[in-house]
């Protein structure tokens, strides 16, 4: 394998966990909104999301071990993870008043700086992204990083 074709496979692993974290968060929102199983909306995901084209556009694959993983563990630790949003989060504000998607935003990247499954900033940098595509627009992504380095503080104090 050439250095080009390896750096080019790397970058395309990083599209598919990136892409597979914005299908976590979507997933959380849909499981929160609709009261189905994780089982169910992750086989839906699988099935029809992955890879699929939608309106002439072209999903992207995803990372089916991460996409369990994060489902499995943000369900498995919710309420551990919901309590180091609440720390986080400034005490009017608990995690029950907050947006939907920001809540699947945090219970996804939560599952993974409990499991430790990426380093801290990696976790932080990636749910950044996803909450610039939610919400281009607004002040979401600071409120995000801030929310994320305080939870990554709690959940990993050995990596800062």
């Amino acid at each position: 394998m050439t250095e080009k074709s390896a750096a080019s496979k790397g970058s395309e692993k990083r599209r598919m966990r990136s892409a597979t974290r914005l299908y976590a968060v979507q997933a959380l929102f849909q499981m929160e909104q609709s009261g189905q199983s994780h089982d169910r909306v992750r086989r839906e995901f699988l099935d029809h999301r992955f890879g699929e084209t939608v309106d002439g556009e072209e999903m992207l694959e995803g990372d089916v071990e991460l996409f369990h993983d994060i489902l499995e563990q943000a369900v498995n630790w919710q309420a551990k993870i919901d309590q180091m949003t609440d720390r986080a989060l400034v005490a009017k504000w608990p995690i029950a008043r907050i947006d939907p998607t920001l809540r699947a935003l945090f219970r996804a990247a939560g599952a993974e700086l409990v499991i430790a499954s990426a380093p801290p900033k990696v976790v932080i940098t990636e749910y950044v992204d996803v909450a610039r595509a939610f919400f281009p627009e607004g002040k979401e992504p600071k409120f995000v990083n801030a929310v994320l380095d305080h939870m990554a503080r709690e959940a990993q104090p050995e990596a800062f």
